[in-house]
């Protein structure tokens, strides 16, 4: 089975998988638990750690944080994007430089990017999004197939 038919199997389970990488342990458990509502959320406290689980499951939707140590999550989300390329991306950093935007365009094709501090009723409606057009993508490439 290859990753885009376990991305494509994924569409169909009910409750969508959404992977939360954050160094800073509070963030993290404070945005797991306002997406576990909603979302399966799996968590990693570094880039290394997120890259492993990747290679584990399927996931529609990664939410990074920019700065932690052993690498930053752009570098991190470039990455993903090259071997998971249907994943949604989304960063989260305190400040976006312009030459941190235009990398998360031409590099990371981010969904969207959050300003720390981040609402969690902004994060789960992003996310949301996110998961919609994960699906969207999937669907057109499915009929564009056949």
């Amino acid at each position: 089975m290859s990753r885009d038919d376990v991305s494509a199997a994924a569409v169909g389970n009910a409750r969508e998988a959404v992977l939360v990488v954050d160094d800073e342990v509070p963030l993290l458990q404070m945005f797991s638990e306002a997406l576990g509502t909603r979302f399966d959320v799996t968590t990693a406290t570094s880039a290394r750690e997120a890259e492993f689980i990747l290679r584990k499951k399927a996931f529609k939707v990664v939410v990074a944080d920019h700065l932690m140590p052993g690498g930053n999550g752009m570098s991190f989300l470039v990455r993903a994007r090259e071997e998971y390329p249907h994943m949604q991306r989304i960063l989260v950093t305190g400040y976006m430089k312009p030459e941190m935007l235009l990398r998360s365009v031409n590099e990371a094709a981010l969904f969207r990017y959050l300003l720390k501090p981040v609402s969690v009723v902004e994060l789960v409606s992003v996310v949301a999004e996110a998961a919609k057009l994960h699906d969207a993508v999937l669907k057109v490439e499915s009929d564009d197939a056949t």
